[in-house]
């Protein structure tokens, strides 16, 4: 759900900087957890229940994490947002999010036999790709539902990325602002992603595409996280979304806003 240890990899090293040397006004320490399978019903907004299997033996993006959490239940409250959208999720961890929009929207087809869709796309840096197919297995959810997909943050998208997720209608994100070396890379990311669509049609999926937003969560823990949200409103139009209903279950200092391209 946020960049690891190996997105300092780019980062000059020297005697005097150790990238993989971070300290606690960078990250905040944060007690290990065991691995393990956590059953997630939302506060009865899922059905069924996603399981979540979480380990932190590749880094911090392998638990679940509260931002996730409000995102997850705002969506699921308000699916009509990203039904028969085109969604792709960054650092997106072991899948929380992604992989409960998935279920939903793949529950309500069943239900209201509702027409075809792409598949949720969930991305990360590639040492999360063995956990998020994990996820995606014990959840037993069908390639037609999510796929996941290497996406590390930078000036371009992977070549390995599909076309159709170039340009995403939705995307999600949830607790990505976390490692501060990070935050320009992700500043790239977004902006490659929020490009307007070409306005041509895809395929089965048949409609027009819509001009992309991102809806996007993040749980304040140092100045620098907010200095990041007012370079983030410098570069796209952001509003606050009241989710106050949410946040107030996860606990305090968490923001959820819609950011899309500036017209």
């Amino acid at each position: 759900m946020r960049p690891t240890a190996p997105a300092t990899e780019s980062l000059p090293s020297s005697p005097e900087y150790d990238p993989l040397s971070i300290g606690e006004d960078l990250v905040p320490i944060r007690l290990a957890k065991a691995a393990g399978q956590t059953s997630l019903d939302f506060s009865g907004l899922l059905h069924p229940p996603l399981l979540l299997h979480e380990d932190l033996k590749e880094g911090c993006g392998g638990q679940l994490w509260p931002a996730g959490m409000v995102l997850a239940k705002y969506i699921l409250k308000n699916l009509d947002l990203v039904r028969g959208k085109v969604i792709l999720e960054l650092g997106a961890g072991g899948g929380l999010v992604g992989l409960a929009v998935a279920i939903a929207l793949r529950s309500s087809k069943e239900m209201l036999g509702s027409g075809l869709s792409p598949p949720v796309m969930i991305t990360d840096l590639p040492v999360l790709l063995p956990l998020q197919q994990k996820n995606i297995e014990i959840n037993q959810l069908p390639t037609t539902s999510i796929i996941s997909c290497e996406l590390s943050w930078g000036p371009s998208l992977p070549s390995s990325l599909p076309e159709l997720y170039h340009t995403p209608e939705v995307v999600l994100a949830a607790d990505c602002v976390y490692f501060e070396p990070a935050f320009p890379m992700l500043l790239e990311t977004l902006s490659n992603l929020l490009e307007a669509p070409s306005g041509k049609s895809d395929g089965e999926i048949g409609a027009a595409r819509m001009d992309p937003v991102c809806f996007f969560c993040m749980k304040k823990r140092r100045k620098a996280d907010m200095r990041f949200i007012a370079t983030l409103k410098k570069k796209f139009t952001v509003h606050d979304i009241d989710a106050r209903q949410e946040i107030d279950e996860e606990g305090g200092g968490i923001f959820l806003y819609r950011v899309s391209r500036r017209g």
